[in-house]
């Protein structure tokens, strides 16, 4: 049962909070936010909700953009680095019109629940539970200059490979050697094990978290399996608990794919299951990897629309620098069982019907989770839909190292999109499975390829410190 305005003002009163803040998620999927103080909170407030401009968020042109927020009584939550007592709620955009407020269809949690309702219409499914895992660097040090006459970067991790001459106690990890490692190599277990009380504590379970390959204080922490709209909002407070909880230890973290040259480099694989009726629609014992035709016609439907997908799940132009051959990201547009290579991976280790699944490994952090969700559902359900078979189509199952493959047979595999204009393009060129059942309004789906593609723009502008060693003296 949902939280109603009494509970609110109960745990307002209970919890002697002075101040309400209300986040908000931008066309990029940032938070933005407001705050009033808890004593002027009241049922008109959870009612006409609180007015902003969404030309600022990106969604709206600014001669319509007036918009007001409604908070969601069931994200209700303390704020745990706030340190006056602060309510933190989310909720939804809505259009301000003469007569009834209405939704707006172009605001990010309002897109991930049209998904999901377009789920249930199509009869396949009524509930998509999805786990993406959270990859993140941890640094001691980043900074970075832009301007005419200085363009640079330097970064620092205390354990890195590259302070073994000047670190005095030996606890450095060697290059690519990090997985795993157990203290006093580990020196941020206690920071990460406070991030996952913290979400525990904002009642999002964790299933664990360790280090990762890249030895510059590379991360991840995986929540358990949830129901996808909820797990957007999930992902929005990981992101928000990562990044606050390394600012209190003195430590900052990014979710960029690509942070350091030469190390590993951070995705956000995501597991993805159906269900019907609570029952598990991707299981079936006699099927390739005990998964089910509708299983494999979902991934059909990935791998079809993948190039398109990649301008959603991998939006940055530093994501397709972690997109490339010779670590665990992977490249070729396929499917297989327990293996990194392909863009889809079935897990051999999820053996019981209910847990039978697969998982996206080419998505990274950057991205908008609600629109990255929802996007990879609507994918999946084309799939569906229109029978799409992955074996049919060439695309595997790869049970081999696809790096490994000579060279004349990796030419004939198909790769994902080498840079974000060129995902861009394929997104424009391939879109009718997102605006189906018109849940990604054709109107946001312009607005986005515009603003990345000005991204990328002035990106591609930019000297770049490289360029300076490779084209100096030329």
């Amino acid at each position: 049962m949902g939280k109603t305005v009494h509970d609110i003002m109960e745990l307002i009163k209970a919890q002697e909070i002075k101040m309400i803040d209300f986040k908000m998620i931008d066309i990029n999927g940032q938070f933005r936010h407001v705050t009033i103080p808890a004593g002027n909170f009241s049922e008109e407030t959870m009612k006409h909700g609180i007015g902003f401009d969404a030309s600022n968020y990106g969604y709206a042109v600014v001669e319509k953009s007036d918009m007001v927020f409604i908070p969601d009584p069931d994200t209700a939550c303390i704020d745990p680095f706030c340190d006056i007592p602060t309510l933190s709620m989310t909720g939804n955009a809505m259009i301000i019109d003469a007569d009834e407020n209405r939704p707006l269809t172009q605001y990010p949690r309002n897109i991930v629940r049209a998904a999901e309702q377009y789920m249930k219409n199509s009869g396949i499914a009524d509930t998509m539970l999805v786990l993406p895992e959270f990859e993140f660097y941890l640094f001691d040090q980043a900074e970075w200059s832009l301007s005419p006459q200085s363009i640079g970067m330097h970064i620092d991790a205390g354990q890195a490979h590259w302070n073994a001459e000047f670190e005095g106690s030996g606890c450095v990890v060697p290059f690519q050697k990090a997985y795993h490692v157990a203290k006093p190599l580990d020196a941020t277990y206690e920071c990460r094990s406070e991030m996952c009380l913290y979400m525990e504590q904002l009642g999002i379970p964790v299933k664990y978290h360790h280090p990762e390959v890249g030895s510059a204080g590379q991360f991840e922490i995986e929540p358990q399996l949830g129901q996808m709209s909820k797990m957007a909002d999930a992902s929005m407070m990981i992101k928000y608990i990562i990044r606050n909880t390394a600012r209190k230890y003195g430590k900052t973290a990014t979710f960029m794919p690509k942070p350091v040259y030469g190390e590993a480099g951070s995705g956000m694989h995501i597991h993805m299951l159906l269900l019907k009726n609570g029952e598990p629609v991707f299981s079936d014992d006699n099927g390739y990897a005990r998964l089910s035709k509708t299983a494999h016609y979902f991934m059909g439907g990935l791998l079809k629309h993948i190039a398109s997908l990649c301008a959603i799940t991998n939006p940055s132009t530093n994501s397709f620098k972690r997109l490339v051959p010779g670590f665990e990201a992977p490249v070729t547009v396929g499917y297989a069982t327990s293996n990194r290579s392909a863009v889809i991976r079935i897990p051999a280790y999820a053996k019981s019907p209910g847990m039978r699944r697969f998982e996206l490994r080419n998505p990274d952090a950057t991205c908008n989770p609600y629109f990255c969700f929802a996007a990879v559902l609507m994918a999946g359900l084309d799939g569906v839909l229109n029978h799409i078979d992955p074996h049919e189509n060439g695309w595997g199952p790869y049970d081999i190292n696809l790096y490994n493959l000579p060279e004349a047979d990796k030419a004939k595999l198909q790769s994902l999109p080498v840079s974000l204009e060129a995902a861009l393009d394929a997104l424009e060129q391939d879109n009718d499975y997102l605006t189906a059942g018109g849940v990604f309004p054709q109107d946001l789906l312009n607005k986005f390829v515009t603003v990345k593609r000005t991204e990328c723009r002035k990106m591609a502008e930019i000297p770049h410190p490289a360029e300076f060693d490779r084209y100096f003296n030329v």
